[in-house]
């Protein structure tokens, strides 16, 4: 049975940082982190190609968080640095196909943790 478990959600102050940890059960080429705010759509944040390494970014994150990997414990990273309180959702990792924004590209799915910016 595929198991993803997020971990390290919680909260900080605008400017501050956070660490979330996806552990899976198994061993996927693609993942990604995404997020999902009250009324809002969710959306992709981060993404690796755990077997080249390449990574992507939504422009919202760009230069504040950062995506990795540690493949001897199949657990996948996301390091928020310079929080801002728009940052605040529910982030869920994920494991599917390519490495890309769409949730539709992903077939398993954590069952998320929160994060919270505010003052």
């Amino acid at each position: 049975q595929v198991r993803l478990v997020e971990s390290g959600g919680g909260s900080a102050q605008p400017g501050g940082s956070l660490s979330l940890s996806c552990a899976a059960s198994g061993y996927f080429y693609f993942m990604g982190w995404f997020r999902q705010a009250p009324g809002k759509e969710r959306e992709g944040v981060a993404c690796i190609s755990r077997l080249g390494g390449g990574f992507a970014y939504a422009d919202s994150v760009k230069g504040r968080f950062t995506i990795s990997q540690d493949s001897g414990k199949n657990t996948m990273y996301l390091q928020m640095n310079s929080l801002k309180p728009e940052d605040t959702a529910m982030y869920y990792c994920a494991a599917g196909g390519r490495c890309s924004f769409q949730a539709n590209e992903y077939n398993y799915w954590g069952q998320g943790t929160q994060v919270t910016v505010s003052s």
